[in-house]
């Protein structure tokens, strides 16, 4: 919401692309949907979940730059095209590979802000968040921290009484129609190496934003204001003291 503010301020046309985490699963992006709820979000949003077209996005993008003089969109890092080619890789075609083989993302942002600037001459902006989407824990709600601690907690109990090979996770249920969020041990097995992907009828006919479902899904998530420590203005963090638990006799 805070880029929507800054770009839209200027009196000068803007087009700005956010590129946000996300190979296959698009959750991330989609949170940015959560803005559009509060009438302060983007014009355009695209998932890994859908096949991205280059020559509907530039087109789609002139046309609400022309009509608007601004154009904010917010695009997966892993977005590809329909044969499965990231777009990250139209700009880069020697991309190198990580520990898994797997093409490192990253300057998509980039490419499509430089795309859209031949395209439209625009001021254009291309904004990488890169791990600012996962570590800026001032933007943590209650029930973030809440479920944090209780995930955690549920590890250790479960590790100390001798339970193994299991991965801690969450169950959503409903209680008078309020969110309630539970904790369930899952098998391994139906953890690694699988992707929960966002589902698509979440997806809005056009591909290129969320509609009420994922809203729905997600607002509750991020319910509660926190009261984060600081000193000298600065976030004080907490120092764990490295402490081997023993099993249970």
């Amino acid at each position: 919401m805070e880029v929507y503010r800054d770009s839209t301020v200027y009196d000068t046309g803007m087009i700005t692309v956010i590129e946000c985490m996300g190979r296959h699963a698009g959750w991330l992006t989609a949170a940015a949907a959560l803005a559009n709820f509060a009438g302060d979000g983007a014009d355009l949003i695209y998932l890994p979940e859908v096949d991205f077209d280059l020559d509907a996005f530039t087109e789609k993008v002139k046309g609400i730059y022309e009509k608007n003089k601004k154009c904010l969109v917010v695009v997966s890092e892993g977005i590809h095209d329909k044969d499965g080619k990231f777009i990250s890789e139209y700009g880069n075609a020697n991309a190198a590979k990580d520990a898994f083989g797997h093409t490192q993302l990253g300057g998509l942002a980039s490419f499509l802000a430089n795309h859209m600037k031949a395209a439209t001459g625009a001021k254009v902006r291309g904004i990488e968040l890169s791990l600012l989407q996962r570590c800026a824990a001032h933007c943590a709600s209650q029930t973030d921290i809440d479920e944090s601690f209780a995930s955690g907690k549920a590890a250790v109990e479960n590790a100390v009484a001798g339970i193994t090979d299991k991965m801690v996770g969450f169950e959503r249920s409903y209680v008078d129609g309020k969110y309630v969020c539970n904790i369930k041990l899952f098998e391994l097995t139906d953890v690694a190496n699988t992707e929960k992907k966002v589902p698509l009828e979440w997806i809005n006919e056009t591909g290129d934003g969320l509609n009420q479902g994922f809203i729905d899904y997600a607002l509750p998530l991020i319910q509660g204001e926190t009261q984060l420590t600081k000193e000298n203005g600065l976030p004080r963090f907490v120092h764990l003291a490295k402490v081997k638990a023993e099993p249970l006799a």
